[in-house]
């Protein structure tokens, strides 16, 4: 039941707008000027206060001055004389929800205080769904007891107070964004934008209208203005996703967010000032990038205050059955099936794989096993498609030289000789590699091998 505190100096006033209220099931609280109303602020926590501009020497929207701050503050909706708009005007210019004229209509009266209720049901809703963003991206609730994630738990806890720009490495399906969001959840930007971008997703003609914005007659076809992602993201944290694929061009522009914390939009003479905390990423060595002339040496250094490498899945092996637990708990409830764990096979199987696509190919498995099982646990048969334990064949052995061998690069050529092998179909060559048809869809883009990068091959019944 929502309350409401009616201040007004007329008792007769008060009485009628009670008596209105209480009909309408509100639980009504009256006081005739702003010291008693501070009392009952005090005791009854009211939701909304209805008052009259005018209480005898006093001000009613003074009582503005007595609200705590605080998202869920009451909505203040003013009542005034019909000669003292003005004055009611300047009321909602100080902070009042709405104002009422004089002589009080009814049906607007309770028109007006039900679009406030909406409004703190609104207010609410937000609050409610952040806390759960709060608990899901607290700190201590990232899956993981091994030595390399308690580590970096630790650095993150000492650099998630600061507005120190972060450096993330690490392969794709690694969690990067998990940790940049835990890093904002828990500092004191929480309560503004946390906005992720893509770098390599967006085609660098629009990566920078897309960060910085623009002005009308910027170009062909900006009809109007656009508020670009850093803007939108003010106080709040921009997670920049692939960091190395952002042209030198545009690095400069960033470099200047960074350093002087302020924008221009395209086409505009203006600079806006920002404040925006940067956390960057890449599955990219930046220093190789530097001495190749393809990353600018001063925003590295500017990035770079603070570096986490999150390892790959296949070196966190001993982290495998908490996060298979958190992801079986996580879509029983999403699928509303009983699923009480794992077998002890599958587990063992799930630790053995070498997860390629790393966690979030794990969370694929977890979730599409989930869907087919027909036990209380899920069992070597909900998984072996998927890993393709069945296949022997395609297990080969690799001499690894002494000097070692670049990773990554091996994966690319994989991923290339496997659509070869499968005639450019993405589902079969993703099954030669033992990968879900959406790993093996990830790790295309993550490498960028699009069809005009292979050399324009037309590729038969799908299109990478």
């Amino acid at each position: 039941m929502t309350k409401i505190l009616i201040i007004d100096d007329e008792p007769l006033q008060r009485e009628i707008l009670s008596t209105i209220l209480s009909e309408e099931n509100y639980n009504v609280f009256t006081a005739s000027c702003l010291e008693e109303a501070e009392e009952i602020l005090e005791k009854f926590s009211p939701e909304i206060i209805l008052t009259d501009l005018k209480l005898g020497n006093q001000n009613g929207i003074e009582i503005i001055n007595y609200l705590p701050e605080h998202p869920l503050k009451p909505l203040v909706i003013v009542i005034t004389a019909f000669g003292s708009i003005s004055s009611a005007v300047d009321a909602i210019k100080k902070g009042a929800f709405d104002y009422l004229p004089k002589p009080l209509d009814k049906e607007i009266l309770l028109i007006t205080i039900k679009k406030a209720e909406e409004k703190i049901n609104l207010i609410k809703e937000n609050l409610r769904l952040k806390e759960e963003l709060y608990k899901k991206f607290k700190i201590e609730g990232i899956v993981g007891k091994s030595k390399k994630i308690l580590q970096i738990l630790e650095i993150i806890k000492k650099v998630t107070p600061t507005n120190a720009t972060v450096l993330l490495y690490g392969e794709s399906g690694t969690g990067k964004e998990l940790i940049a969001k835990a890093i904002h959840y828990n500092s004191q930007r929480k309560d503004y934008p946390f906005t992720a971008i893509n770098c390599a997703a967006i085609p660098e003609t629009l990566l920078e209208s897309e960060l910085f914005g623009y002005e009308p007659g910027a170009f062909t076809g900006a009809n109007s203005r656009k508020i670009g992602l850093i803007e939108a993201t003010n106080k709040g944290t921009l997670f920049l996703d692939e960091i190395a694929e952002i042209p030198l061009s545009i690095q400069s522009k960033l470099l200047r967010v960074i350093q002087e914390k302020e924008i221009r939009r395209i086409g505009g003479k203006e600079t806006i000032k920002v404040d925006v905390r940067i956390i960057a990423a890449t599955n990219k060595n930046l220093e190789e990038e530097v001495i190749k002339g393809r990353f600018r040496e001063d925003l590295f250094y500017r990035l770079n205050v603070v570096s986490v490498k999150l390892p790959p899945l296949r070196e966190r092996k001993e982290d495998i059955p908490e996060l298979v637990n958190f992801f079986i708990e996580k879509y029983s409830k999403e699928f509303n099936k009983k699923i009480l764990g794992i077998d002890e096979k599958a587990l063992q199987a799930l630790i053995n794989y070498h997860w390629p696509g790393n966690i979030r190919q794990l969370e694929t498995v977890i979730e599409r096993a989930i869907i087919i099982s027909e036990n209380e646990k899920i069992t070597l048969k909900d998984i072996q498609d998927e890993l393709r334990l069945s296949s022997p064949k395609n297990v080969f052995e690799i001499e690894i030289p002494d000097e070692g061998i670049n990773y990554e690069e091996l994966e690319k050529e994989l991923l290339k000789k496997a659509l070869i092998k499968s005639n450019y179909v993405i589902a079969k060559a993703a099954r030669l590699l033992g990968m879900s048809y959406k790993t093996f869809w990830y790790r295309l883009e993550k490498f960028g091998l699009s069809e005009t990068s292979l050399k324009g091959k037309n590729f038969p019944n799908e299109k990478i």
